[in-house]
């Protein structure tokens, strides 16, 4: 059952570091009890000394500051800048010993840092209850479905809204930004939650990447429920896991932190994924495949437009609806319903958050007035996302073609043109590639590189570099009636470059403005 800790309150005070300051003392016990310190003799520092703010910037150090020496590319001259604007202690896995500060020298900094953060800013997960979401696809609709059914119900009882950390966006109650990772380093993830705290938000959903469970972000935060979806082949590059097995077992690390675990029975490695699970103390299965589930939807259809199925849960069994499109999204859908029962949270508020929920990128639909042209928007950036995307497109509209527009990421997860080329080559008709962020790369090289596994499904396809053309063209000369589907993107407003990221129209306005034209050309 959920926990309230509603703070009514007529204005925000908002909490820094600062007003949880401790004793330097603190920290290095921290670090001794986690026997992350690699140095065992004494420490020369006054651990009494009030510590003011915990920092891995060296441009916002001020005094009494504890410094943190982090990043590959970590130079000692951040150390030394942070020094002159007053750190007195640093935190590093190596000495520098020209600078004239006092070591903290750890054995691992990633951990450090989560567990340092956490302190610093009074362990504020302790005050929240937090969904963390894990898996290849879908963690953001999840998410945004889980927030909307947690509102619907907070708003039915008089209470604010609740805070969402998530790929897309930022909102801790205090602070809303679009977001840089799909999970936030450890000092800022603590801020937001601390944030959340102060805003009175009490309910959290959150993202949890792989690379966060893996490298420590997360560390010391606690979950009330954390989701597990699917894994596939993603994010496999030297850069990120050297292997799928390295990427199961960094996300079935989010069982360690958490009450309740929700997961598919549905998904790869099932098995394996509930093994690591019965650690929590609560299990809740969701699945569309096995009856034995606690959460079990089937009979999944489409209805005008929205996504229907049946759903049994232990407290109710009924008719639950989606307006999201993808008949894939049940899955998340079940997830949402399954996080709504380890909170009590009730049918109605169930029914009503999932129909309402708007996922920004995530299958947008868009129609022009004489019905001809449909355009999905989706975020699908992988082998695993656009195959499940393109085959439910093709269920929904079984007598449309079907134009794919899509690209691949320059300079990692190369194995991605592997699996977004077998995708499309399998399910699509017309196929349009363009730029998705190609980085380092040049657009046709890696168009080239996609084409090599198109060629082998037969299938033609058009190079058209410039993303917005690509869009107007794969919209104003489909064949009526047609569905686009726009992968990749989603709701991004950047192009990441060889010289970084550089401003773009997001794929929702591209697909309007093409649409209108459309419009405006057959007004007849």
């Amino acid at each position: 059952m959920g926990r309230w800790k509603h703070r009514p309150h007529k204005f925000t005070v908002v909490k820094k570091m600062t007003d949880f300051r401790r004793p330097l003392g603190d920290y290095v016990q921290l670090l001794l009890r986690h026997d992350l310190l690699a140095d065992k003799g004494p420490i020369h520092a006054d651990l009494t000394a009030p510590v003011v703010l915990v920092s891995c910037d060296s441009q916002v150090v001020i005094p009494h500051t504890l410094f943190l020496c982090k990043g590959a590319k970590f130079k000692e001259d951040y150390l030394r800048q942070a020094m002159d604007k007053g750190a007195f202690v640093y935190v590093s896995e190596i000495p520098y010993p020209n600078v004239p500060l006092p070591c903290l020298r750890v054995t691992d900094i990633r951990q450090a840092m989560g567990l340092l953060a956490d302190l610093a800013y009074g362990h504020p997960s302790g005050q929240l209850t937090i969904t963390g979401i894990t898996g290849t696809k879908g963690k953001t609709t999840t998410a945004y479905y889980i927030k909307s059914i947690v509102d619907t119900w907070l708003a039915s009882q008089g209470h604010r809204e609740s805070a969402l950390l998530s790929t897309i966006v930022t909102d801790d109650g205090l602070e809303r930004k679009p977001a840089k990772l799909t999970t936030p380093e450890p000092l800022d993830l603590q801020r937001h939650l601390s944030n959340a705290v102060t805003a009175g938000a009490d309910y959290l959903t959150m993202e949890v990447s792989s690379q966060a469970l893996k490298y420590g972000r997360v560390i010391g935060v606690d979950l009330s429920c954390a989701v597990f979806l699917n894994i596939g082949e993603d994010h496999i590059s030297p850069v990120e896991h050297p292997d799928l097995e390295d990427y199961l077992q960094s996300k079935l690390l989010i069982f360690r932190q958490a009450k309740t675990a929700c997961i598919s029975m549905d998904c790869d490695h099932a098995a394996e994924v509930a093994q690591a699970a019965a650690r929590c103390e609560q299990v809740i299965t969701f699945s569309q495949k096995d009856p034995a589930a606690v959460v079990y939807g089937t009979n999944v259809r489409k209805e005008g437009n929205k996504i229907a199925f049946h759903v049994r849960t232990p407290r109710y069994e009924g008719e639950l609806a989606i307006s999201t499109p993808g008949l894939f999204n049940v899955e998340n859908a079940l997830a949402a319903v399954a996080v709504a029962e380890a909170y009590g949270i009730s049918r109605q508020a169930v029914e009503q958050g999932l129909e309402k929920a708007f996922v920004p990128g995530r299958m947008e639909h868009y129609v022009s007035a004489d019905n001809q042209i449909s355009v999905i928007v989706d975020y699908s950036h992988n082998g695993m996302s656009l195959q499940n995307a393109l085959r439910s497109v093709r269920a929904e509209y079984p007598d449309r073609q079907l134009t794919v527009l899509f690209g691949c990421t320059g300079g990692k997860g190369i194995d991605r043109r592997e699996g977004m080329g077998n995708a499309a080559g399998e399910w699509a008709h017309r196929i349009i590639l363009t730029e998705d962020d190609p980085g380092p790369e040049e657009v046709e090289d890696i168009c080239a590189d996609i084409g090599v596994f198109l060629k082998r499904w037969n299938k033609a396809y058009t190079v058209i570099p410039d993303r917005e053309r690509a869009v107007e063209t794969a919209i104003l000369e489909a064949q009526r009636p047609a569905v686009v589907l726009l992968a990749g993107k989603g709701c991004e407003e950047a192009q990441k470059r060889k010289n970084g990221p550089e401003p773009c129209i997001p794929d929702g306005i591209l697909a309007r403005q093409a649409l209108d034209k459309y419009d405006r050309d057959h007004a007849q």
